[in-house]
């Protein structure tokens, strides 16, 4: 039976979504394609009737979690970002959470294409972040910018070494409250 173009366009969508979710939760080595297609609903041999490699598909669901994060960050100023960023909650969501911390690492032993996407992502948070701190003709000033990657490289940080804890640790909950605190202590 032949699917039709919107269809297929749908599938697609649905595939990378389901990547997006599965990659940030088991790593980019840890989903295999008939896994990921069968968690996606489909079987293992329409995958590349989408996609031409599992590299082709790593790229396009690391733009696509890195965007559900710029969408989320539209809504709120820097404090309010990095206060839930943060958090307990961001932390043990890793599938739901930022794509930056939960494959940063994994995209530093990529392919150089994946890795732009990575820091085309870090540039537009980063530009969505100084929104607020921009003058009239749009600008953040190189001391405002160097405090954000700053505060960024931080925050990916404490929930990187969160998560590399044990969920019960009691250092698990020490790094992300004391980096918590000088984050938006450096945010006012």
């Amino acid at each position: 039976m032949r699917v039709s173009k919107a269809q297929a366009q749908a599938n697609r969508a649905l595939i990378v979504d389901t990547a997006s979710h599965l990659f940030r939760e088991r790593g980019y080595d840890g989903v295999g394609v008939a896994d990921l297609m069968a968690a996606a609903g489909f079987t293992h041999g329409g995958f590349y009737k989408h996609f031409g490699s599992k590299a082709d598909l790593m790229a396009e669901s690391a733009a696509c979690g890195i965007s559900k994060t710029l969408e989320r960050t539209q809504a709120v100023d820097a404090a309010q970002f990095f206060d839930l960023y943060v958090s307990r909650q961001h932390r043990d969501s890793r599938d739901a959470g930022c794509t930056l911390a939960a494959l940063g690492g994994d995209a530093a032993r990529q392919p150089e294409n994946l890795k732009a996407i990575f820091a085309d992502g870090i540039d537009s948070l980063l530009a969505t972040l100084g929104r607020n701190e921009a003058s009239a003709d749009g600008d953040v000033s190189q001391e405002q910018r160097a405090r954000l990657i700053g505060q960024l490289a931080q925050a990916v940080g404490a929930i990187l070494l969160s998560r590399a804890c044990p969920d019960d640790s009691p250092l698990a909950d020490e790094i992300l409250s004391v980096c918590h605190t000088q984050i938006l202590a450096a945010t006012k």
